[in-house]
């Protein structure tokens, strides 16, 4: 009896030793609590898909309420910034972001103004100095000419006025 005792106080001991090498049951996460100001953060860099140059933080429509729900949601599951951004360029393209998120159109849209006053300056000091050599020009081409004298131009209108004044 002594020895089926402990047959079975040795299996107790096993059943135990299994039951605590045993993991844990995962628990659910807790939910991840979402604050308005953290949506706003990320809605304040997206703009409205159906309105036009509208911050999504700023836009009063129902469409634009339904994504600040949407990016809530998405916080709350545990995504970033830059996913959130990434899935909202992947649906609704570039512009919702403002700026391209290819580095070549980026580029392209960063310098081009840029390149645009450099040669609009270029062409505006060209033309001042052209204007510049050609009045130098016109100012020696004058000190070149002989002035006609009164006595040289002979005008019939002014001959009939001092004659009419005469008398």
């Amino acid at each position: 009896m002594m020895l089926r005792g402990m047959l079975i106080l040795l299996m107790i001991l096993g059943m135990v030793g299994y039951a605590l090498a045993q993991d844990e049951q995962p628990t659910p996460d807790e939910p991840i609590i979402v604050t308005d100001d953290q949506v706003n953060a990320i809605a304040n860099r997206l703009f409205c898909p159906v309105c036009e140059n509208i911050p999504l933080d700023a836009c009063g429509t129902a469409a634009c309420a339904d994504w600040r729900n949407e990016i809530r949601l998405f916080l709350s599951q545990g995504m970033t910034e830059d996913e959130i951004r990434a899935d909202f360029v992947a649906r609704f393209g570039d512009r919702v972001v403002g700026v391209p998120q290819d580095p070549l159109l980026r580029a392209i849209s960063l310098v081009t103004p840029w390149l645009l006053v450099a040669f609009g300056l270029l062409v505006a000091g060209r033309l001042f100095i052209t204007w510049r050599k050609h009045k130098a020009h016109i100012m020696a081409n004058m000190s070149q000419t002989p002035v006609a004298t009164s006595a040289q131009t002979h005008n019939p209108y002014l001959d009939l006025l001092e004659e009419d004044l005469k008398g």
